[in-house]
């Protein structure tokens, strides 16, 4: 799936972040990816398109949803790995070391995703996006234990300086009984 340009507004209202998703979509011709509830009650929209057609959605979406805007993303060249990492369509044979970057919000998932992949030869196992985990979100990252490093340290200190991380950790050599809860 290559989706280069991605968009997304997370709202603490669901009502607010409905109506937004509606006024975003009259806006430009985008296309939705994902629109939801996540908890604790808050309302996620993610979408793509070209350039101009997700700015001009993503500003009536900010419009309509002034003062309940948790956090926003935009992204025009985002990293390949980052929508099969959210939809769970990646396999993966390498397992020299393994990296997690739980942070407070989806969009600080999917903004360490990309600068992860971007910076080192990694893969994005997984982006998870808040369901089921109280609001947050995180990003499982698979490499050699030098790539998964650099890349979590891009990722990390870029979440930390919106603060949104709540934790991140790197497992060298883990024990291949965990992969099957990994991948």
């Amino acid at each position: 799936m290559d989706v280069p340009i991605l968009g997304v507004l997370e709202f603490n209202s669901i009502a607010i972040g409905i109506k937004a998703m509606d006024e975003m979509a009259k806006a430009a011709p985008i296309k939705i990816i994902e629109a939801k509830t996540i908890c604790p009650g808050k309302f996620v929209v993610i979408i793509t398109g070209d350039v101009a057609s997700v700015d001009a959605s993503l500003t009536a979406g900010k419009r309509v949803g002034e003062g309940y805007l948790v956090d926003e993303l935009f992204i025009p060249n985002l990293h390949r790995y980052v929508i099969p990492a959210i939809v769970g369509a990646v396999e993966c044979e390498v397992w020299d070391a393994v990296g997690v970057i739980e942070s407070f919000s989806i969009v600080a998932s999917i903004e360490a995703g990309d600068i992860a992949a971007k910076t080192a030869e990694v893969i994005l196992t997984e982006i998870r996006l808040a369901t089921g985990l109280a609001g947050k979100s995180y990003v499982k990252i698979i490499g050699d234990i030098y790539e998964v490093e650099a890349s979590m340290e891009a990722s990390v200190n870029y979440i930390k300086q919106k603060g949104m991380l709540c934790k991140d950790v790197v497992i060298a050599k883990p024990h291949p009984e965990i992969k099957q809860f990994f991948l």
